[in-house]
């Protein structure tokens, strides 16, 4: 998933359009775009349309509450009857937060009739600093976890700044190194790693700048809080036509190296970290 729109729940006459904005998956929100008198209404907004949407073009999630919050289990039990791809947990404190989820699902799924494991999981775990300095507790996840993914907004609240990135647009130490430990995490525990949202809506070269960044750090995905961000979210996470072609090239060069760990091509010297990367780059642009 290059991109993940996020929508929130209490418009529904916003859910066609984000599900047609060429988004690679659709976040409705029951958090912080939802005021709390209007979630019990979201909540109905949402199930709605998941059991109506049998055919989906795109996966939908939904991202609920805080596990710790009075509205978190009611909105989980209100969606999971609209049999929704995926749920996104925000301010995840500790792995101990993503096995309670898991184990709601497991009891939710078998209440409405589907497979176990079916409704993937995405944490948000950079949130706070209790969060950050739990994150090895992350680092052994449940099954139905598929990615994971971090947050810069909440994580400056809860440190108190008054900004999390400098005048030039880069985010400060704190947050490249919640960044990092997002990162971290992911490879740690063999999932995805999917970067946070950027505020801007009319620079979208600016998100495309960062979305490029991104990926060169080992992301393979972005959130997204406006369409217009999904043109430049796609271009930079898609592999360009010199990359899959220099992938096709390292890849071919070791199947005909009858197993050497390494080897010379085009004046240069690649080993085994160069042939999962070229993997990798290949299997992207199959997706």
């Amino acid at each position: 998933m290059r991109s993940m729109l996020f929508v929130p729940g209490d418009r529904p006459e916003r859910f066609d359009k984000a599900v047609a904005s060429g988004a690679d998956a659709v976040i409705f929100d029951l958090e912080d775009a939802v005021a709390p008198e209007r979630r019990a209404e979201s909540r109905r907004h949402i199930a709605s349309y998941l059991a109506k949407s049998t055919h989906r073009s795109v996966p939908l999630w939904v991202r609920v509450n805080p596990v710790d919050s009075l509205d978190a289990l009611a909105d989980v039990s209100a969606v999971v009857v609209g049999r929704p791809d995926g749920i996104v947990l925000p301010k995840a404190q500790s792995g101990a937060d993503v096995l309670r989820v898991d184990h709601w699902l497991e009891i939710l799924e078998a209440q409405a009739g589907l497979a176990p494991g079916s409704i993937r999981l995405l944490p948000m775990i950079t949130e706070s600093a209790a969060a950050l300095l739990a994150m090895s507790s992350f680092a052994r996840l449940p099954a139905r976890v598929s990615a994971v993914t971090w947050g810069a907004e909440d994580l400056a609240t809860d440190l108190g700044a008054l900004a999390n990135r400098d005048a030039s647009g880069r985010y400060e130490p704190p947050y490249v190194w919640a960044s990092s430990l997002c990162l971290t995490v992911a490879a740690a525990a063999g999932v995805l790693a999917i970067d946070t949202v950027d505020t801007e809506i009319r620079d979208v070269a600016a998100v495309e700048s960062r979305a490029r960044e991104s990926r060169r750090s080992g992301y393979l995905g972005k959130l997204a809080i406006h369409p217009s961000q999904i043109s430049a979210i796609h271009a930079a996470f898609t592999p360009s036509a010199d990359e899959i072609a220099e992938a096709q090239r390292i890849v071919a060069a070791f199947a005909a190296a009858s197993g050497q760990g390494a080897l010379r091509l085009d004046g240069k010297l690649y080993d085994r970290p160069h042939l999962i990367k070229a993997e990798r780059i290949l299997a992207a642009a199959a997706r």
